[in-house]
């Protein structure tokens, strides 16, 4: 869910999780990502502003999706409080994800200003 606390806080000039989460502080080393997700909510609702949706696409050779797509989706629409769907992908080879030496994920949140 790192990708939900950059994509929805930096989308509203809140700063990105580097910003609010350093990777330098060893304190923070192995922080639950969840807790970095329901910071950048928080950041979020503070702002006047609520996730109506998440869209994410895991770029992954290994391990697949498919057995984990279920739970992520509810596990992930349950932390935002908003629908989240999870695709996959894969790099069919091509460069350092494709050669499997990383993980990669892509994040839409269509977000609405609270009246």
């Amino acid at each position: 869910s790192d990708w939900s606390s950059d994509v929805c806080s930096s989308d509203l000039g809140l700063g990105d999780i580097g910003e609010h989460f350093s990777d330098t502080d060893p304190a923070l080393r192995g922080i639950d990502s969840r807790v970095m997700l329901q910071h950048a909510l928080s950041l979020l609702g503070d702002a006047g502003w609520q996730v109506l949706n998440v869209d994410v696409t895991v770029v992954a050779e290994t391990p697949r999706l498919a057995p984990f797509r279920a739970a992520l989706v509810q596990s992930l629409t349950s932390a935002v409080g908003a629908p989240v769907s999870v695709k996959a992908t894969t790099m069919e080879g091509l460069g350092s994800l494709g050669n499997r030496e990383g993980i990669a994920s892509l994040a839409v949140c269509l977000l609405e200003e609270e009246v």
